[in-house]
Order: C-alpha cells, then structure tokens, then sequence
C-alpha cells in the first residue's frame, strides 16, 4: 500500500510539472511572438507614420483571414479606431503591460466568446497600438495535454501496478521457496537446502549464505552425533563386562537371599542401561541410514511404566513426585528401544527443569482412537 501511494504521488508530480512546463512554453512563445510583431510595426510608425502603418496593419490582416488569430487595434489621440479587426478597446486592467479579456468572434452568425491576450503600446502623437492574440486553439491545445497527461498517468500507474505486483509476487514465490526449506529443515530434513537460481540477485546471496551456514551446522552435529556414539559405543563394552560379573557373581552366591535380590536389581538396571545405549546406537545408525527401524506390537502403559521406574530413583533424588496415570492402554506398533528413548529424553527434561519438591505426571490414554501420552510439570 505504501509503494501504491509513493508510486502514484511520484506519478501525478511528474505529469503536473510536465503539464505546468508545457503550458508555460507555449505562453511565452505566444508573448515573444506578440512583443515581436509590436517591435515591427512601431518600427514601421516612426519610419512611416500612420499610413504606412495603417498599410501593413491591413496587410497583416488580410494575410491572415479568414482562419488566423493575431488581433491589432491602432487607435487616434481621440481613441476612434483607425483600423483594426477588433471593433474597441479592451475594458479591462492592464497587468504587468499585459490585457486579458473576452473576445466576441461570430462563426456562422453565431456569436461566440474567446479568451484573448494582448499588449498595448503608445505611440508618439497620441496614437495607442494594440496588439495581441485569440488564444482559444492555445487553451484547447492545453486541454490536450491535459486529457494525454491524465491517460498517461492511468496507463502509467497500471503498468505501474501491474509490474509491481509481478515483482512482488516473484519476491513472495523466492521468500515461499526459503520457508518451505526451512520448513522442511525444522521438520528434520536436514540435508535439504535452499535453491539457488543463479541469476546472482539479493536471493540467490541470501540462499548461498543459509546453505553454507546449514552446511557448518550439519558438520556440527555430524560431529556431536559421532561423539554420542562413540561414548555410547566405549560406555556399552564395560557395562557389559559389569553385567556379565554380576551374573557370575549370581550363579556362586545363591546362599544369601538379600544379596541375590541386589544382584538380580543391579542386572535389570545394567540391562535397561544396555537397553539405552543400544538405542542410542541404533538411533545414530538410522539417522546414518544404515538401519531401519525394528517395529513390534507393543503395550504404551507398559512402555511407560518401565520408564517411570528407570527415573524414580533420579526423581527421589530431588525429593520430586513421578506419577503415572493409566487412562487406557493402546496397543501400537513401534521401534521399542527408540521409542523409549524419545520417551526417556522428555521425562529426564522435566526431572531436570522441575525444582526441588516438584511434580511431575505421566498420562497414558488415547485421543481419538490414537496412542497419547501427555507429560506435564510443576516447572518453568
């Protein structure tokens, strides 16, 4: 709306000055003309007199009629017309050396009025010479421009409009092109990049600066990633070993019914861990796209619930209430051990932003025949 309204005042601006500088020029041509022919014949008077003027004023109006728009009105001491083709003087003030007033011309017995511009000169002896112009075809040549100018403003300002809609529309598809990759980005296409159409222009530069900056962002994570598995990787082989004693240590110490209890919580908590970072590796080994996703029937509450025993001891910890609230119990097909780390990641946040003292709940229900489960905190 902006560039509507600075484009058409720019428009109309230029069209007025062009319209005024026109005008003006074709006035001042009119009034050169005028002070020229009142030089010529005030020559004529002192060379001549005022037969020899009266002579070529005739001259002058014989040439030019019947169609021709030069006025000339030479008057006595007496002010009686000596000739002329207007029948009286002008009754009108002089401004600036100049007269403007109504002309009564007669077209086909018609009587008519024409706007009409002269200049009066004194001449010695008394004598009063006027001279000037019918300027009704000047004024009708300025109301033709008038009427070009103002269809020249109209086609400008469509054309004007026309092309910056196609500009704008152009800008809007680029700036579209730019969401939709970061749409895409955001949503976890990382590799996906912005389009570069090589005119070279503004767009095309701000293209080359996301892509190369998503670039450097890749490489990072790439490389966070990398270190993730490789702690994942170096953390699996002794928790194994870990594992591995205790059952030994199991299998020789069945004696005492406290310490084999200990033994059996320490290997269910070494194989959850297990469990973990089997998940981690196989989270990096999919988003690597070297594996595929295991998908099995399995139970959400139950998923949840071996969750919520994984965190209870971090959550005592903090003296934080973890609880679960069983709405129902849907049945979905899914990666197990990803889904229990994407679980996993969102319960350890709110044990984490959750102050001392702070609750936290679990709800597994389902929302429109679908698997749903909903974490809220007491948390910032």
């Amino acid at each position: 709306m902006l560039y509507v309204t600075l484009f058409t005042v720019s428009v109309l601006a230029l069209f007025t000055f062009i319209y005024w500088s026109s005008a003006r020029y074709m006035a001042a041509q009119s009034d050169a003309a005028m002070e020229t022919e009142i030089r010529i014949l005030s020559e004529r008077y002192e060379r001549s007199g005022v037969v020899g003027l009266r002579r070529l004023i005739l001259e002058r109006i014989t040439r030019q009629q019947p169609t021709g728009s030069a006025l000339y009105l030479l008057m006595d001491p007496l002010s009686r017309p000596v000739v002329g083709n207007i029948s009286r003087w002008p009754a009108v003030e002089e401004e600036d050396g100049w007269l403007s007033f109504r002309l009564e011309t007669r077209d086909r017995d018609d009587a008519q009025t024409h706007p009409a511009r002269a200049k009066q000169f004194a001449l010695s002896g008394g004598f009063r010479l006027l001279v000037g112009e019918d300027i009704q075809e000047l004024k009708a040549a300025e109301r033709q421009i008038i009427v070009a100018l103002s269809w020249g403003v109209i086609l400008t300002l469509l054309l004007g409009l026309a092309g910056g809609f196609f500009i704008s529309r152009r800008m809007m598809t680029r700036l579209e092109i730019i969401n939709e990759t970061s749409q895409r980005i955001v949503d976890g296409d990382l590799h996906r990049r912005v389009p570069v159409s090589h005119r070279g222009d503004e767009f095309d530069r701000l293209a080359t600066h996301l892509n190369r900056m998503l670039d450097q962002i890749q490489e990072l994570m790439e490389g966070i990633r990398q270190v993730s598995d490789n702690i994942a990787h170096d953390l699996k082989t002794p928790l194994s070993r870990l594992r591995q004693n205790l059952e030994e240590i199991s299998t020789h110490r069945t004696d005492d019914p406290e310490l084999s209890e200990s033994l059996s919580h320490a290997m269910r908590e070494a194989d959850r861990l297990l469990g973990l970072f089997n998940a981690l590796l196989r989270i990096a080994r999919i988003e690597s796209e070297t594996v595929t996703p295991t998908l099995v029937d399995l139970s959400l509450a139950d998923l949840v619930k071996d969750i919520v025993e994984f965190y209870e001891p971090l959550a005592d910890e903090k003296h934080q209430k973890l609880k679960l609230v069983i709405d129902a119990a849907p049945q979905l097909s899914a990666d197990r051990d990803m889904l229990f780390q994407s679980f996993a990641n969102l319960v350890d946040n709110a044990i984490k932003y959750t102050p001392i003292g702070g609750r936290i709940q679990l709800r597994v229900g389902s929302v429109d025949q679908k698997p749903c489960l909903n974490i809220c905190d007491s948390g910032p």
